[in-house]
């Protein structure tokens, strides 16, 4: 989630207007306390960042500045740093980075200092570390804490007790702490605009996702899906910039379905399709572009990942809803993908793999990252018993670099993919034959390493 990748030297429309809408952005922390502008800190899953923008205070994203230093190659400073203050090998990759940053002078992606926070909105959406995470930053910044608790879905559906239970916090202890720090009562009818505005973006966000069941993809799903969902899962969700950068978004990736052109890639247009995956777990950010031509030289298009919906699941038909704004930040909230229970996860991938029209899911299991790796070599086993498509497991980190084994990533998954063009029983290019029902599909991974589990 971050800016749009420089793969050729002409910019489409979209690049220049996210681009744009990234540096002023920056440029308002940068002046905030010059201009007398307060800022909270929160999290992208379950971020209320309508309800910010309504009060006019400045939203500042912990786990977009750690990806952004790994891929700026500046994360293996700052965990190192954080690591001589005494926090563990263990910890989250993003805590450490973020925590190393702030030690290293809190100097954010483009080059300018990022304010101390004013308040700091802890959205428990299914990730335990987030709790940790901000007692940390309470520490280094000594500023009030609100916290908004949201229950796990664990049967996968919101029980109005579960959505009452979001919003009852809301009302009674979210608004009321951003209002002190706005110095002003919130504006309903201004919050319901933004929601507007966010239902138009998430309308054609959908459509760019879905233009991925087209052959060949236009787009990737998993490398160029981060960048596509960068504004929407941050800063801008709620705001007319959001609307004009997913419409000319939406425009051009229609023209490229009229024009039956691939994805762009870190070195320009893919021009065959061979492989259509679908990815569970976040990327590696440290050796991002590296990461994605392992899977662009061989023709391998990502069409659908579950990364992309962890900051909101709106495929499944989520829109933020200006009739009932507060219930509808609520729900928001409760259907992020990481505050899901495993069935619902497995459901939402095997839709994935099944819609898409994928050739092979792949796993890419985060060492830091408990949110995502936790079950997923259950999930794996399972998705290949429910669609008879074969599944490979990888392992990396997000922002450590210590824990990107290059070569050995690249092995697993060429090796993957010649599973793949084993099964295909055709020449390159042609549809992959599907296992029968009830086989047990091909998987690449040993039992007794993946994952370090017996």
């Amino acid at each position: 989630m971050s800016e749009q990748v420089d793969s050729h030297d002409q910019k489409d429309k979209s690049q220049q207007t996210q681009k744009r809408m990234i540096g002023e952005h920056f440029d308002k922390l940068a002046r905030a306390k010059e201009d007398g502008k307060k800022v909270v800190y929160t999290f992208v899953p379950g971020n209320v960042t309508e309800l910010l923008g309504a009060l006019d205070l400045l939203p500042v994203l912990p786990e977009i500045n750690a990806l952004q230093s790994g891929m700026r190659k500046r994360s293996a400073g700052y965990i190192a740093e954080a690591e001589k203050a005494g926090h563990s090998e263990d910890v989250c990759t993003y805590v450490k980075c973020d925590v190393g940053m702030q030690k290293s002078g809190n100097i954010g992606p483009t080059g300018t200092k990022l304010p101390d926070p004013d308040l700091l909105l802890l959205s428990y959406t299914g990730c335990f570390t987030f709790m940790k995470w901000f007692e940390i930053l309470k520490q280094e910044y000594n500023c009030p804490v609100v916290m908004l608790h949201v229950p796990y879905q664990t049967e996968g559906n919101i029980t109005p007790e579960m959505r009452d239970y979001v919003t009852s916090q809301l009302e009674r202890n979210v608004i009321p702490a951003l209002e002190k720090v706005a110095g002003k009562k919130l504006d309903r009818d201004a919050l319901a605009h933004r929601m507007q505005l966010s239902a138009k973006a998430e309308e054609d966000l959908v459509a760019v996702w879905e233009s991925a069941k087209h052959r060949p993809s236009p787009i990737d799903g998993y490398f160029g899906g981060v960048y596509y969902v960068g504004p929407i899962f941050s800063s801008f969700r709620g705001s007319e910039d959001a609307v004009t950068y997913y419409r000319e978004l939406r425009e051009e990736v229609e023209q490229r379905v009229r024009e039956g052109r691939g994805p762009m890639t870190p070195d320009g247009e893919q021009k065959q399709e061979k492989y259509r995956l679908v990815v569970e777990g976040p990327p590696n950010w440290t050796s991002f572009h590296d990461f994605w031509r392992m899977f662009s030289k061989e023709g391998a298009t990502v069409v659908s990942s579950t990364y992309t919906r962890v900051g909101g699941l709106y495929d499944t038909g989520f829109r933020h809803d200006y009739r009932r704004p507060i219930d509808s930040l609520a729900d928001y909230c409760l259907g992020c993908y990481t505050n899901l229970g495993l069935p619902t996860r497995l459901d939402l991938l095997e839709r994935y793999i099944k819609d898409y029209q994928a050739d092979g899911f792949l796993v890419n299991s985060v060492k830091s990252c408990n949110s995502f790796s936790v079950g997923q070599l259950l999930m794996l086993r399972k998705l290949e018993e429910r669609t008879g498509v074969p599944g490979g497991f990888i392992e990396s980190d997000l922002v450590d670099p210590r824990y990107f084994g290059k070569a050995n990533i690249e092995n697993r998954i060429q090796s993957f993919l010649q599973v793949l063009e084993a099964r295909r029983g055709k020449g390159p290019g042609d549809p992959l034959p599907k296992r029968s029902e009830g086989k047990r599909a091909l998987t690449l991974i040993d039992d007794q390493k993946a994952g370090g589990l017996p």
